[in-house]
């Protein structure tokens, strides 16, 4: 079986003016745009993909959306297209972040719209799923994580399935500083990877890739990413300074 090439993911959230984005960028791929060995993407604002995606032309750093809207145009104003992301070179989009859901109500649903509209339009999604704190003490972790997969999930065919990209985001570990043990993490992992066996096959979820998403640091990383079924980090905080995702970058390529 072919191991799944480590992919690190920078979320940069409402963080970082056009300019500052290109800044950060440009440090960034100095440090690690020459790297074959990591996947990395970069996902700034809507208001720095133009200037980040003519920056990051002919290296191997590939772009990211952090939302778009599941209709490919029309009377939906504030919003972004898969069309349009596309006609930015971006290649990825983060969709159902805990963010969106909590302060935005997007349903499981919604998501799912999204999730087969990227699918359509040659863009990969990153669907985030995850647990609250109570969610987590109730003991309902994997309950809750079932049904955001199959339901944001619904309708993906067998061939588009490999093409998707899981991130396992503990809202309890968002940004609050505390963070899933390498065990804890990785038993969520397992378990997502057997509901993706279900739903695509297992050589299909074995070419899925897994991210941890919950405040993955450079300190964290190297455990996290030895777990079995860990394949990366979808990065909040430690992706706005261009050295710690770096050696984030490093850890997955020791890993």
């Amino acid at each position: 079986m072919t191991p799944r090439k480590k992919l690190i993911v920078g979320n940069w959230k409402m963080n970082k003016t056009a300019a500052d984005a290109v800044a950060l960028v440009r440090e960034i791929n100095l440090d690690v745009g020459k790297r074959s060995d990591v996947d990395v993407v970069v996902c700034p604002p809507f208001t720095a993909l133009e200037g980040v995606a003519a920056l990051i032309e002919g290296t191997v750093l590939k772009l990211g959306a952090q939302n778009m809207h599941p209709e490919a145009s029309g009377a939906f104003t504030g919003e972004v297209s898969a069309p349009m992301l596309r006609a930015l070179f971006a290649t990825h989009v983060i969709l159902g972040h805990s963010e969106r859901r909590q302060y935005f109500n997007e349903t499981d649903a919604f998501i799912n719209l999204k999730v087969l509209a990227a699918l359509k339009h040659q863009l990969r999604p990153i669907l985030c799923v995850g647990e609250s704190l109570a969610e987590r003490e109730a003991g309902t972790t994997l309950k809750v994580i079932q049904s955001q997969t199959e339901r944001a999930l619904e309708g993906v065919s067998r061939e588009l399935g490999a093409t998707v990209i899981v991130a396992y985001e503990p809202i309890w570990a968002i940004g609050t500083g505390r963070t899933a043990t390498a065990e804890q993490a990785q038993e969520v992992h397992s378990f997502i990877r057997g509901l993706l066996t279900k739903l695509f096959s297992e050589p299909v979820a074995q070419r899925i890739r897994i991210l941890y998403g919950g405040s993955m640091k450079p300190a964290n990383a190297a455990e996290l990413l030895s777990q079995g079924d860990i394949d990366g980090g979808l990065i909040g905080g430690a992706s706005l300074e261009s050295r710690s995702f770096a050696d984030l970058v490093r850890a997955a390529a020791a890993s």
